[in-house]
């Protein structure tokens, strides 16, 4: 093999051949060194037993070498086995480091290629031979599997084998990466996979994180791009290699799948996909947002989604309720708006990750904003048609009727609030009341003044859309009354309702009186409410003692009892 000038070399080999000889070891040997066909044993013979189908590059002079043998006589005695001493030989091929015999054999080998050679002595230890070991004028034959192949001049080189057609950036000096990857020697052997730790490789790439040959490789990597990386000795783990899984001199093959990518100075990104042609107003801090959306990784894994729990995910804006990013993010959106907001881990959930979302990810949200307000909102109104003649206006206490469509923000018609003819008493804080004025077409009730149309049926914290048609209005009483005299009170009232003239008024005779004053205009009820509830309330506030009559004594106007609050004549 390698050509012995000295003492020191040839003891070196004897030592390697006698301790080989003393453990007789069998293992790792290849097959009998066949019968040589006839030779004229003038030039070195090789046999191609086995020859790669893909064969990139073969060995040629000045190459490194990195390859396994058994060396036998013609008999079959081994004589010597890399096997034996468990590493390959390595040497550079053609620089007098072999027996000419073998630096001839060698060239024009593929890695993963077996050949057997046949060497005479006058190209390998000629007459001399080596004492105890090789006798005089002994032929060699050597059973030869190349498993690696290099030379100085090599640099890294890449095969990208797929790339995403959308790549909006590329790894830079100084970026944060995560990525899969398979190491390989150049003959196959696997010798470490991040697949296999079922967790990412995370690091910084230029820097000196990595092996040189990985700083360069996965540059200009695209995320979703797999590529291999081939990389020489120089650029990996040299002469010393890396414990046992790497030995000294070996190439390294690293089939790469760029999952994430980003830099400690990214910021959030946003990408508006879709903005309504009107938009009256953008969310700002302190707002209260209700939206969808689908949260995946930069390699298009999904991780969350509101869409699947079929509920808007609801919450405060600018002020910490949400990560950063999404904080940040979700500002300057429009009612309706679709957008996709990136966010880096430092604004996200950094290097720990949490749940399904792995440490130092990059995030993606494709959101949908669906509705936002703010609690200091107030209710409101849009005129669309207005009369021209519009001389009376709907005042608090009004009777009115008219039609709506009620929807949501993002304009869903809502089935728990069809449109249907409504009747409604306008009244301070409660329902109807963005109708006063007589102004048509509310929108934006804010949640904070909404009542209940259908448990269950509006999502909570839901800003409302009423499209509203006054069709009838009728005019209220003052307030605090639930009946008025139209005309002048008569001074015997009492008398009046008290048919019988007996000095007392049962319930029947005072409903059967208000009745008739109201069928002949002289009185009016308050509208919108049951009459026979306004009556009994009217006759209770008379009824003080409570035993179901009214006297004389008990009898009272409203304006005799200015202190009291209560619905009565």
């Amino acid at each position: 093999m390698e050509r012995r000038r000295g003492p020191l070399l040839l003891g070196a080999l004897l030592g390697a051949l006698l301790g080989a000889l003393l453990r007789g070891r069998a293992a790792c040997q290849a097959p009998p060194v066949p019968a040589p066909a006839p030779w004229d044993g003038a030039d070195v013979r090789v046999e191609r037993r086995f020859v790669p189908a893909r064969c990139p590059r073969a060995v040629r002079r000045g190459d490194f070498v990195r390859y396994h043998y058994h060396g036998a006589f013609a008999d079959g005695t081994r004589f010597d086995s890399s096997y034996d001493r468990g590493s390959t030989f390595n040497v550079f091929v053609g620089k007098g480091q072999l027996i000419a015999g073998m630096d001839k054999a060698l060239l024009g080998m593929c890695v993963n290629e077996r050949r057997f050679v046949q060497i005479p002595p006058g190209l390998a230890y000629g007459s001399e031979g080596v004492a105890g070991v090789i006798p005089p004028d002994a032929v060699l034959h050597f059973d030869v599997l190349l498993v690696d192949l290099w030379n100085s001049e090599d640099q890294v080189q890449v095969e990208t084998y797929f790339r995403p057609e959308a790549c909006p950036r590329t790894v830079q000096v100084s970026d944060f990466v995560r990525y899969h990857y398979n190491g390989t020697f150049l003959d196959g052997t696997l010798f470490d996979s991040s697949h296999n730790r079922m967790r990412t490789y995370d690091t910084y790439v230029g820097i000196g994180w990595l092996i040189p040959g990985m700083d360069q490789g996965l540059l200009g990597m695209c995320v979703g791009e797999k590529r291999i990386i081939t990389i020489p000795p120089f650029l990996a783990y040299g002469e010393e290699g890396d414990g046992k899984e790497i030995p000294a001199q070996a190439s390294l093959v690293f089939d790469v799948a760029l999952l994430d990518l980003h830099n400690p100075k990214d910021g959030v990104a946003v990408e508006q996909q879709l903005v309504p042609e009107r938009c009256e107003r953008r969310s700002r801090p302190g707002d209260f947002v209700r939206y969808h959306y689908n949260g995946s990784l930069l390699d298009g894994t999904l991780f969350d989604s509101s869409y699947a729990r079929n509920r808007t995910y609801d919450t405060y804006v600018g002020k910490g309720y949400v990560i950063p990013g999404m904080d940040e993010g979700l500002l300057g959106v429009c009612i309706g708006e679709r957008r996709r907001i990136t966010i880096p881990p430092h604004l996200g959930y950094g290097e720990e990750g949490s749940g399904k979302i792995p440490g130092s990810a990059v995030l993606i949200f494709d959101i949908h904003v669906v509705d936002f307000h703010n609690p200091a909102d107030s209710v409101g109104i849009t005129v669309k048609h207005k009369p021209a003649n519009c001389s009376v206006l709907s005042k608090k206490g009004d009777y009115l009727k008219y039609h709506y469509n009620a929807s949501l923000l993002d304009g869903t018609l809502h089935a728990a609030l069809p449109s249907y003819l409504q009747h409604r008493m306008l009244n301070s804080g409660g329902r109807g009341d963005a109708g006063q004025g007589g102004r048509v077409g509310e929108r934006g009730r804010p949640p904070s003044l909404l009542f209940v149309l259908a448990e269950g049926e509006v999502p909570g914290s839901a800003v409302l859309v009423f499209d509203i048609e006054l069709l009838e209005l009728v005019s209220g009483l003052p307030e605090g009354y639930m009946f008025v005299w139209n005309g002048e009170v008569s001074p015997n009232l009492f008398e009046e309702i008290d048919q019988n003239h007996d000095g007392e008024v049962l319930l029947d005779e005072f409903s059967e009186y208000i009745q008739a004053q109201v069928d002949s205009g002289k009185g009016k009820l308050a509208p919108g409410f049951d009459f026979e509830k306004i009556v009994r309330n009217m006759f209770s506030n008379q009824d003080r003692d409570g035993n179901g009559k009214v006297t004389a004594q008990e009898f009272k106007l409203k304006d005799q009892e200015a202190k009291e609050q209560h619905d009565e004549l």
